[in-house]
């Protein structure tokens, strides 16, 4: 068998695999990369591509369900669920040439079709030729978590490997899991005509501040989302075409599809990793603050290596690179954001209040704004949420979440605060466009400073100074 030498074999074809693969070759380095499903991964075939393309169809059925607002006659929208399917497709096929094997040829890496496994601590063997490299990157992603609830092997079920596939609406989804995906599938699914039942075992969006989540929760039931929190699904079955679940308190629950939305797995199975001399657990690929294995010369990004979003595989593509490539000492430290894209989205960064609070004790301020009070946000009748910040000592900026429309937009400057560790004051200083729901952002930031105002110091301070002055 031939062995084909490589300065870098990447592994996965998803972000953060492509991220490392491209610019290693814009480098001049020789780069072969292995993909054994479609190029561009979960995120662009059946993750977060689709899912935001539903859910802007979706809204625009619910926009003509809530014209009333605006003295325009509402109407309840006709949906063609097989045509809002052809949407989902055509944005995955907009976006698919960009991630292809043909650009990444193009850019002079290798592309093998087929998996990679590991012979011993250098080599690789895929579509039945060995390969060797200088540095390896394992990019293989994840895969939704099947919960062993007795019974649901047998029946069919929705993931959102499969989810964008169905043409048909369902009549009643139930949802297992109220996570960021479970939620954002059951509103758009209900505002597309579906009736939604939502079961998650604790508490919905639990990484996110509960103020915040609580935002979209009461959205979500207004619009007609049945939530079961602290539900447990104790037997799946299926009859005569229904999906029937039993819950441990003895409920029942019957609907005519069901998802499961209950977390990822890593990928890390058939890569033989021993060989490879690479430590792994359940929750991925043991790696240091440099994303480099027990290998020296192995580096994990993304979601095997214990990460969670998109944008975050692509921030670790850099780090390989410039330890990989430049020899350089980075250190994966950056404030990775979150956003839940219901509507109105929540975006987390940083410390929520509780996580501040048991880090930092008193030195804790929250400072809040709701957008019932932003211009912008009442002349589109659209006042729901709030955007709250979280500081420490000196005014220290130690997280910010929002929540409301364009959360994952309105989040980015507070991005910028915490990554430079800025202090509230320096939230004041640039004069923001009127009217925009980023002033909600200032006017938090000003409440910090709202008891200056009646401070007996500060009004000495003034009267002496008008005092002195002629």
């Amino acid at each position: 068998m031939t062995e084909a030498r490589y300065d870098l074999a990447v592994i996965g074809g998803g972000s953060g695999g492509l991220s490392v693969a491209a610019a290693a070759a814009r480098f001049g380095q020789k780069v072969v990369l292995f993909e054994k499903a479609e190029m561009g991964g979960e995120c662009l075939n059946s993750g977060c591509v689709p899912s935001k393309a539903l859910l802007a169809a979706a809204k625009q059925a619910q926009t003509m369900r809530e014209a009333q607002r605006f003295g325009i006659a509402a109407v309840e929208p006709r949906i063609d669920f097989a045509a809002v399917m052809a949407h989902v497709r055509r944005a995955i096929a907009a976006i698919a040439p960009h991630d292809s094997a043909e650009r990444f040829e193009a850019l002079g890496v290798r592309v093998v079709r087929g998996s990679a496994r590991f012979l011993d601590k250098r080599r690789l063997e895929a579509a039945g030729q060995e390969f060797s490299a200088r540095r390896v990157v394992i990019a293989t992603g994840s895969r939704p978590a099947v919960p062993p609830i007795p019974g649901l092997p047998d029946v069919p079920h929705f993931t959102n490997e499969n989810l964008f596939l169905n043409e048909v609406l369902p009549a009643h989804l139930l949802v297992i899991g109220g996570g960021p995906v479970g939620l954002e599938m059951a509103q758009a699914h209900r505002r597309l005509g579906s009736r939604v039942t939502v079961i998650e075992a604790a508490v919905p969006l639990p990484r996110d501040d509960p103020e915040l989540s609580e935002v979209v929760l009461r959205k979500l039931s207004s619009e007609g989302v049945e939530i079961m929190a602290g539900a447990t699904v104790a037997q799946v079955a299926c009859r005569d075409g229904q999906i029937y679940l039993e819950l441990d308190d003895g409920r029942n629950l019957t609907g005519s599809h069901l998802l499961v939305a209950a977390g990822r797995r890593p990928n890390v199975e058939g890569l033989d990793l021993d060989k490879a001399g690479v430590a792994f657990t359940a929750a991925g690929i043991t790696v240091d603050k440099g994303l480099r294995s027990t290998n020296r010369r192995v580096y994990a990004v993304g979601d095997v290596a214990g990460g969670r979003f998109t944008h975050e595989a692509g921030y670790q593509a850099g780090i390989v690179i410039r330890n990989a490539l430049f020899g350089l000492p980075a250190r994966a430290s950056a404030v990775i954001p979150h956003v839940t894209y219901t509507d109105p989205e929540l975006a987390q960064a940083g410390l929520t209040e509780a996580e501040a609070r048991a880090r930092h004790g008193a030195a804790v301020s929250v400072l809040r704004w709701p957008f019932a009070e932003n211009d912008r946000a009442r002349t589109e009748a659209c006042t729901d949420g709030l955007i709250k910040i979280v500081t420490g000592r000196r005014g220290l900026i130690l997280g910010a979440g929002i929540a409301g429309p364009g959360a994952g937009d309105l989040i980015q400057p507070w991005l910028l605060a915490l990554d430079r560790g800025l202090g509230i004051g320096a939230m004041l200083g640039p004069v923001l466009p009127y009217p925009t729901r980023g002033e909600a952002g200032k006017r938090a930031a000003l409440e910090y400073f709202a008891g200056l105002a009646s401070n007996p110091r500060v009004r000495s301070v003034i009267r002496i100074v008008n005092k002195l002055r002629p």
